[in-house]
């Protein structure tokens, strides 16, 4: 439920409300406004019917949160969440680059990845230690020494890092190193390892499933929400249709009507949607036009030598001139590069 207060309601008259709340096994949500103060309510609403707030001369209006997905609804949330990871800042009016291979291969490889970032003032370095495969006899990831490879290159670079996680018994490990935790598209309902994400308090990146809805992505933020981290950013990666001429079509029109539903960043991987690295600039460029907060994009320093997900990846001269191109849209669209 939303509980709009009157102007005059004091902060005493709020934590009352709150304290009730709390006793009643109710999660509170205090929300002041430059005009209204706003309180949330999630749990049982027969529960919370029971305090008759409407008796109460400082409550204004009672309303229902019609969505599912209460926490990540703009109906509870109205103004856009900004998230802060170092020094840098995800969320509109930033546009995020988040780039680098798509498993992390060796030290060389890894460190002349974040040396073309670091010349692009590129500030988030992506990279799979644990990754999955489709084929159980592909390149896997090198573990926890590709954790250990991307904290020397955060170090020298002064990257944050960006890298997906598997399985509930690894969030910890990966945490110790890692920024920004990523889900994958294929653990997007893995309901035990979204909780576990949210335990940790760590920004998490949510990739939308091949086969899911929007609404779907939304309620797999909720989960992590819902443990009380709220640092959460969608991902848009393309889903599965009948369309064969390239991996998976990238849903543009998710980023607006995300936009309208939930207050959370939203980012775009074109690099997964297209599979073929010919088609990611003019993709990336189309996120950023249709008001994505950033995107996430694969490069590699020699792709032809890479052990997956080369063909999709970007030469380091073709991600400069993403990164020219990427400089100039955005000044026509009044984001700021991140």
């Amino acid at each position: 439920m939303i509980i709009i207060l009157k102007n005059n309601a004091t902060k005493e008259q709020v934590n009352e409300i709150m304290k009730e709340m709390e006793r009643l096994k109710l999660k509170p949500l205090y929300m002041p406004g430059k005009e209204k103060t706003v309180l949330g309510a999630i749990g049982d609403e027969r529960v919370l019917a029971s305090l008759n707030l409407e008796n109460y001369d400082f409550v204004e209006k009672i309303m229902p949160i019609l969505s599912p997905y209460k926490l990540a609804s703009r109906e509870l949330h109205n103004h856009e969440t900004i998230i802060n990871v170092g020094d840098s800042l995800i969320g509109t009016p930033n546009f995020t680059v988040i780039a680098g291979p798509c498993a992390v291969e060796s030290e060389e490889q890894i460190m002349e990845t974040a040396k073309s970032l670091k010349r692009n003032n590129v500030y988030f370095l992506r990279g799979g230690a644990f990754k999955p495969r489709s084929s159980p006899y592909s390149f896997q990831g090198l573990g926890k020494e590709g954790l250990r490879l991307l904290k020397k290159a955060k170090e020298e670079y002064q990257l944050e890092i960006v890298t997906e996680v598997l399985d509930t018994e690894d969030v910890d490990m990966v945490c110790e190193y890692a920024d920004i935790i990523q889900i994958g598209a294929r653990n997007m309902q893995n309901f035990r390892l979204l909780k576990k994400a949210g335990a940790t308090k760590k920004p998490v990146i949510v990739k939308r499933g091949m086969s899911a809805s929007i609404n779907d992505l939304l309620m797999s933020a909720e989960y992590i929400l819902a443990e009380g981290n709220p640092n959460v950013i969608l991902c848009e990666r393309g889903i599965k249709t009948f369309e064969d001429a390239y991996r998976n079509t990238l849903d543009l029109t998710a980023i607006p009507v995300l936009k309208k539903k939930t207050h959370l960043p939203i980012i775009v991987d074109p690099s997964h949607a297209a599979g073929d690295r010919e088609y990611v600039i003019q993709l990336a460029k189309a996120a950023l036009a249709a008001g994505a907060d950033g995107i996430m994009v694969e490069i590699h320093p020699d792709p032809e030598k890479a052990k997956s997900d080369g063909k999709q990846s970007l030469y380091p001269e073709q991600f400069n001139e993403l990164m020219l191109q990427l400089k100039r849209l955005a000044e026509a669209e009044s984001k700021i590069i991140r």
